[in-house]
């Protein structure tokens, strides 16, 4: 495995206490190269292989007591009813880590999961990859953010910022030095002929794309269902449809507005963000890193790249990502609330590679009415330098 992937010692961890782990993800997030490199001595089957997917599908109980031990299925969910022996298996001996499931249909996975594993399973969603897996750092710790200055910290080799978030974080692109508009483009031929048809049962595959096009164009705003709607020719509930799977399928990520209000009015909508910016780019047809510079999605880009780092970084410990956004009736904003229970951090996102001191201004705003005037606070710029201005730290894009 070329890259290092954070997720690793989570996962090797949550064997270590369930008889079952569940790894989803999208397609070529690295999830098969991932369990492989964790469990190099498990078993492991294909279910994509045809052979091997009749098997299980024909008879599951022997092509189960091939493996006594631990084993690695992948694409599980392509034979549904193996659930339920697997389920059976588990009942009659529960030893930690006995089944490693993988599957990219998170979709059909997960209904699969919660009708005969629950309880039983573990589930981790691993994402493609991060910054710092990509250029070989430390992993970001959420927790740690607003808190700590990187002291000593220097930009590590690798892609500069426009590289970075034009080419996205799918393994492959990287690994195998694919240009990656050419092996985007393939990405979403397949993700639509293949996922959506499966899933959704699109007969206007021109009109999904069309959609998936306007979802892009609307990356950072607020999500506006009837306007997306009279926008693609499609009904709200199709709309409301389309987008569960985009979100299950770990394209796309709504990030919901935070319910404290502080005696205001705050938007109920939520704000839509892609989860590789690769991909993003790509369907904003952005041909090139020169081609965002200065471009006028180049900010909500930018902020995509921010939120995807941090989802990934909390679904890389396991967890569900405790990320918000702050916006009340007159505008005043904060891109991104992390909420830790006992205290709230906010967080702002400035694409500008030069820091000004009005970058801090929704900050300001939130922590008087907030009340936490002393709490910590963050911004993430497209700068170089680490540093703290009012109480606020400062991150560089590449400390992420």
């Amino acid at each position: 495995m070329r890259f290092q992937r954070h997720m690793q010692m989570t996962l090797k961890a949550r064997a270590r206490k369930y008889p079952v782990v569940t790894l989803t993800g999208p397609r070529q997030s690295g999830k098969t190269t991932l369990v492989r490199a964790a469990f190099p001595r498990a078993d492991y089957a294909n279910l994509e292989d045809p052979e091997q997917r009749e098997h299980a599908r024909t008879d599951p109980r022997d092509f189960l007591d091939q493996y006594p031990g631990p084993v690695i299925l992948d694409e599980v969910q392509r034979v549904p009813d193996l659930f339920s022996w697997i389920q059976v298996e588990v009942d009659r001996d529960d030893r930690a880590g006995r089944f490693i499931l993988t599957g990219s249909h998170n979709f059909l996975l997960m209904q699969s999961v919660r009708q005969s594993l629950a309880g039983r399973s573990a589930i981790l969603h691993l994402l493609p990859l991060t910054l710092a897996e990509l250029t070989g750092r430390r992993a970001l710790d959420p927790d740690r953010i607003g808190q700590s200055v990187p002291r000593g910290a220097t930009r590590p080799t690798g892609p500069d910022l426009l590289e970075a978030v034009h080419h996205g974080f799918y393994p492959r692109i990287h690994d195998r030095k694919i240009p990656p508009q050419q092996w985007l483009a393939d990405y979403v031929r397949t993700y639509v002929e293949r996922d959506v048809r499966e899933v959704l049962d699109v007969g206007d595959l021109e009109a999904f794309m069309r959609f998936v096009a306007l979802c892009a164009g609307r990356t950072g705003q607020l999500l506006n269902m009837s306007s997306l709607a009279s926008d693609c020719g499609i009904t709200h509930p199709t709309v409301k449809r389309w987008l569960s799977v985009l979100e299950a399928s770990f394209l796309v990520y709504l990030l919901r507005p935070h319910h404290r209000n502080f005696n205001k009015r705050l938007v109920k909508r939520p704000k839509l963000y892609f989860l590789d910016t690769g991909l993003l780019c790509y369907l904003l047809r952005i041909r090139s890193p020169e081609d965002l510079r200065a471009h006028a999605m180049r900010g909500p880009v930018f902020e995509s790249f921010v939120v995807s780092e941090l989802v990934k970084a909390f679904g890389n410990q396991g967890r569900e990502p405790d990320l918000y956004f702050w916006r009340d009736a007159t505008g005043h904003e904060v891109d991104v609330i992390l909420d830790r229970g006992d205290n709230l951090m906010p967080l702002e996102v400035k694409s500008a590679r030069t820091f000004a001191s009005d970058f801090l201004d929704g900050i300001a705003f939130w922590r008087r009415l907030s009340g936490q005037e002393d709490g910590p606070a963050a911004l993430v710029y497209g700068g170089d330098k680490v540093m703290v201005r009012q109480g606020v730290v400062v991150y560089p894009w590449w400390a992420l």
